[in-house]
């Protein structure tokens, strides 16, 4: 890990994020984290620093960046729910902020259902893209905004596809593709993980890899 680092952590005290905050932690990495409700974060520890605020807010968002060398977004709607059209929102407000405090690395997560030109998704893939649209159409299409503003960002972004999240500290292998996921489940700690890694490495930068559990 790259010396005096510090993350921005957004949608820290979701289902994925809680165990990207541990994996953090275990490796003594300093955070700042966006914290939208005070009482579903109680955490207490010296490389943790509490920004109260919305992620459709850009005020909070370049408090949240102020000081930081990168930024994770494990970002769902929550609850209550935010706006459908959040995660473009997010990402619009998270690039403006990243420009004025002079930060590079943006990595992100997102639904399997996010389209991209060098994508060969499997009939099962494609059927589960086709039921999100169906049964979340705003806050699916929203993703794909999402992506493609990413994409036509300069900065070095990566957008990580998942499949179902298990909530679970176990680790497993992991596959990665650019091109269709690999199966059907990820070990949120195993997510936390690889959101960690990109810190470190330039393989995934300007892409958008699904992982899965082997």
């Amino acid at each position: 890990m790259k010396a005096n680092l510090k993350i921005a952590v957004l949608g820290g005290t979701g289902k994925a994020g809680q165990y990207l905050v541990h994996q953090l932690l275990a490796k003594s990495i300093p955070f700042k984290i966006l914290v939208r409700n005070p009482e579903k974060f109680k955490k207490i520890d010296p490389l943790i620093q509490v920004v109260y605020g919305n992620a459709q807010d850009y005020t909070s968002i370049s408090a949240l960046l102020e000081g930081c060398q990168a930024v994770i977004s494990t970002l769902g709607l929550g609850q209550p729910a935010s706006k459908p059209t959040l995660f473009s929102q997010a990402t619009t407000h998270i690039l403006q902020a990243m420009q004025a405090h002079a930060i590079s690395r943006y990595i992100a997560i997102t639904g399997l259902n996010v389209n991209t030109p060098s994508d060969k998704k499997s009939p099962k893939t494609q059927a589960a893209t086709g039921w999100m649209y169906t049964h979340y159409p705003i806050s699916t299409q929203d993703k794909q905004t999402e992506y493609e503003i990413l994409a036509a960002s300069k900065t070095d972004w990566t957008l990580v596809r998942l499949p179902l999240i298990e909530q679970t500290d176990e680790r497993r292998k992991i596959q990665v593709s650019l091109e269709d996921c690999p199966d059907d489940k990820i070990s949120a700690t195993d997510l936390a993980c690889f959101l960690i890694e990109q810190l470190d490495s330039d393989e995934f930068v300007k892409q958008a890899p699904f992982i899965a559990n082997s």
